[in-house]
């Protein structure tokens, strides 16, 4: 039956406090306007993979102090990817989370030194988590991984290849590409919980994880046909106008909704060795597809 939707809220809105404190508490003035703008990147999204991290951790009974640094770790590398696709080099966007994007508030260089900042931020923060110290570079291993060329970096090339290239991309290949993209981060959040504790078994949080990103994805992809920017935050219907191949433009509006609906199905059945401790992460699971930004 699941939690009301107020709870949901109330978790995600509780992960993104966790998540600014964090960052904020491992900045420091410097005379210049990068860490304002970091500051700026980070708030106002939906915290999802710090979430998901928090509720990891509260699952494997990972004190949620300790798990603080890694949800903020996330998320800053999160937030530095989606300032250096708004750049005008890449995705070309004003728009983010309802507000200008980081280089029309500040400028191009402002955006790039803040993006950079952030990835390194991301490192950083994981370094001041209190867990064992193998736990500690099993993380940071594995987002060494899933942030760079064969993660997220590599995901966003092949989507920048696929605007240019002669012919759209088959349905295996956008699944391949958002695996990348969008997917590999959702998983990593998804698997940190049991990856701070020794000999927990990472599997079936990374099988949510990989089942959540996709759908979370599918649900992007719908947003940008059903949405309207105000409330979504940023610009809809750029796939259709830019002639990209996408989950809706692939499958049809009603297919892509029923395999939407078949991965939260499966990313929730990944959670049954934690029984009803892990209601709240389904619940998150439904939210991905019902969202409205």
């Amino acid at each position: 039956m699941g939690l009301p939707r107020w709870m949901l809220k109330d978790a995600l809105s509780d992960a993104s406090r966790i998540v600014e404190l964090a960052i904020k508490t491992a900045l420091r003035p410097d005379g210049t306007a990068i860490p304002d703008a970091m500051m700026y990147a980070v708030k106002g999204g939906k915290t999802l993979r710090g979430f998901l991290v928090l509720e990891g951790a509260k699952l494997h009974h990972v004190d949620p102090n300790v798990a603080a640094p890694i949800a903020g770790a996330i998320e800053a590398i999160h937030a530095y990817s989606l300032v250096h696709d708004d750049l005008p080099c890449m995705d070309d966007d004003a728009l983010r989370r309802g507000q200008p994007t980081v280089h029309r508030k500040w400028d191009e260089a402002t955006a790039v030194l803040a993006g950079d900042a952030l990835q390194a931020l991301g490192f950083e923060l994981i370094m001041y988590a209190d867990v064992p110290d193998r736990q500690k570079i099993v993380l940071l291993h594995m987002l060494t991984l899933d942030a760079g060329a064969r993660g997220m970096v590599g995901g966003q090339a092949m989507d920048i290849a696929a605007e240019t290239a002669g012919t759209q991309l088959t349905l295996e290949q956008i699944e391949a590409l958002q695996a990348k993209k969008t997917g590999a981060l959702i998983e990593w959040a998804a698997a940190a919980g049991p990856r701070m504790t020794v000999d927990a078994d990472e599997m079936p949080m990374r099988v949510y994880g990989r089942a959540l990103g996709r759908a979370f994805q599918i649900a992007d992809d719908i947003l940008d046909v059903e949405g309207d920017a105000a409330t979504v935050g940023k610009a809809v219907r750029k796939d259709a106008s830019a002639g990209k191949a996408t989950f809706v433009s692939l499958l049809g509006l009603d297919a892509a909704k029923r395999r939407a609906e078949t991965l939260v199905e499966a990313a929730c059945d990944a959670l049954s060795p934690y029984g009803n401790d892990a209601e709240t992460l389904r619940d998150a699971a439904r939210y991905v597809i019902t969202r409205d930004k």
